[in-house]
This record gives C-alpha cells, sequence and structure tokens, in this order.
C-alpha cells in the first residue's frame, strides 16, 4: 500500500468513523503528509515500513529545526493517533511510536561513526572473490557520496563516469551529479571492469550492483551486507545504510564543506534538512570540550 492510498483511507475514517472536526481532520493530515514527505526524501521507508528509528529520526529534525515544544507534540499525538489506526487495522504488526515522548529528554540525534570506525567498516570487505570486490566497491560508494540506500541499488553502469571520477545519482525530480575520492574510484573500476561481467546474469543486465543470482541488489541484500560488516568489524553502534550517509555529511561538515553543498549532494529540497548536521557537529565540539577543558 503506498503512502498515498495510506492516507487517503486515514481520511476517510477520521471523517466517517471518528467524526473529526475540520480543524482536527487539517491538523492531523498535515502532520502525517509532511511525515510521508520526510519519510520518501531522506529514508527508503514508507508509513507502513517505518520503525521507532525513522520516527525518532522525524522528531529529532522538527526540534533541530527549532520547532516549537507545541507543535512538536502535536506531531508526536498526531503520529501516535495514526499508528494505533493502522495497527488496529493491520496494516502494521507493531505500534512503533512508543518512544515518542513530548519531552525535551527524548531528543536523540542520530548516530555517526567517527572516521575511525568508517575505515574499519571500510575495510571488512576482503578482495579474495567476487563478493569481496563488490562489497568493498559498494561501501566505498555509498560513504563517498551520502547517496541513499534505494539511489545505490537503483544505478545503472551507465549512471558511473570512471574517467570523470563521478556518478550520476537519479532522484526523484532530478540527476545529481557527485563526485568520488580516489579510493571508491579504484574500488569501482576493480568492479565495473572485473568482476561485475563475470556475476551479471545477462548481458543485458543495466544494473550496477547484482546479487548472487546476477540481478539487482535489493534493499534487504544490501542490509545484511551492512549489518555482517559490522559485526565483522566489532563496532558496536547500530549501523545501518542510513548510517554512513549521516556520517558523509557530517564529516563533510566538520572539515570545512558548507551547507549548500552537502545540501546539493544529499539531494534534499529544503537547507533545513541538512541543517541537523550542524547541530551534530556542535554537540560533538561541546562533548570534546566537556573532556578535555581542564575546568570543564
Amino acid at each position: 500500500m503506498t503512502n498515498s492510498e495510506c492516507l487517503s483511507k486515514y481520511e476517510r475514517y477520521l471523517t466517517d468513523e471518528k467524526k473529526a472536526s475540520k480543524n482536527t481532520l487539517s491538523s492531523y493530515l498535515r502532520d502525517i503528509r509532511q511525515f510521508g514527505d520526510y519519510l520518501e526524501s531522506q529514508t527508503d521507508a514508507d508509513y507502513v515500513s517505518a520503525g521507532e528509528q525513522e520516527l525518532c529520526q522525524y522528531i529529532d529534525l522538527l526540534r533541530a529545526q527549532g520547532k516549537s515544544i507545541a507543535t512538536v507534540s502535536r506531531n508526536i499525538a498526531s503520529l501516535k493517533n495514526f499508528y494505533v489506526w493502522m495497527k488496529l487495522h493491520g496494516y502494521v504488526e507493531k505500534n512503533p511510536t512508543g518512544k515518542l515522548v513530548p519531552d525535551k529528554a527524548a531528543h536523540k540525534l542520530p548516530e555517526i561513526l567517527t572516521a575511525q570506525e568508517v575505515e574499519l567498516l571500510l575495510a571488512q570487505p576482503e578482495c579474495t572473490d567476487r563478493k569481496g570486490y563488490r562489497d568493498r566497491a559498494m561501501l566505498e560508494l555509498l560513504y563517498a557520496t551520502g547517496i541513499r540506500v534505494s539511489e545505490l541499488i537503483g544505478l545503472d553502469v551507465t549512471d558511473v563516469s570512471l574517467s570523470a571520477g563521478i556518478i550520476n545519482c537519479r532522484g526523484r525530480n532530478r540527476v545529481r551529479a557527485i563526485p568520488l575520492y580516489p579510493k571508491a574510484i579504484k574500488a569501482l573500476k576493480d568492479y565495473v571492469e572485473f568482476i561485475r561481467p563475470e556475476m551479471i546474469a545477462s548481458p543485458s543486465e543495466r544494473a550496477l550492483f547484482v546479487n548472487v543470482s546476477g540481478e539487482r541488489m535489493s534493499r534487504q541484500g544490501f542490509w545484511k551486507i551492512v549489518k555482517s560488516y559490522q559485526q565483522k568489524a566489532g563496532i558496536e553502534k547500530d549501523i545501518t545504510p542510513h548510517t554512513l550517509r549521516h556520517s558523509f555529511a557530517t564529516h563533510l561538515l566538520e572539515n570545512g564543506a558548507d551547507l549548500h553543498s552537502i545540501q546539493e549532494m544529499l539531494g534534499h529540497a529544503d537547507i533545513s534538512s541538512t541543517q541537523i548536521y550542524s547541530q551534530l557537529v556542535k554537540k560533538q565540539l561541546k562533548d570534546i570540550y566537556n573532556k578535555a577543558h581542564p575546568r570543564a
């Protein structure tokens, strides 16, 4: 069921069964629609597949954007009511809003990896077989560009220009040309020129990254790859493909990149979506200060 279909059914429920007032109806639908826009633009989830992580990160984003306590609390109430309805009608097995609390103490910024943890994770795939070469190329590309996992697995081989050192990422409304660092270019070159031709099931296969069956990699397949290398690296943080996206943006900002350039590479429609990474950098600086200053 698409987000649009889900929202239409919820609107009918509020109108026909709950007899919601015009203001209540407008408020609830606006909040749920904006959450749906966030899921589509910044995650790989939809209303049905969204979990606690997506819900918490969305509320964190509202706070990072400076939304009032009242606005945040109303959004939480809207989401809680929406998912009570979703569970009641069997559209989700579990209500994912349990950790949403209308209190500042619930504020948590996205988890990111340190530069050392990124290096450790990227070093895990061993280039001794086809899978190792493919996985190394996927992880390097994800951290090099900050693209979403849906965009990563959606890449075609023609979207890569090794000579120019860029990929053309096809988003919802436009194509973004994103540069690659040398190690990512090398990993992609090895995979595209020597490994991929041996993995594809058919010469007509367009997908850049394929699974063991020679067909386009799935989101679930790549998710398992990331989790396996997290365990192999011994990193205790809960790493997801989106963690590398957050880390990419934060590390660029830490090293002097401007927000508008990061916004362009991430494909954010609004700069306010990118500003959450400024909050992450400020928090890290404060933590360093508190640990290092003799009077802190």
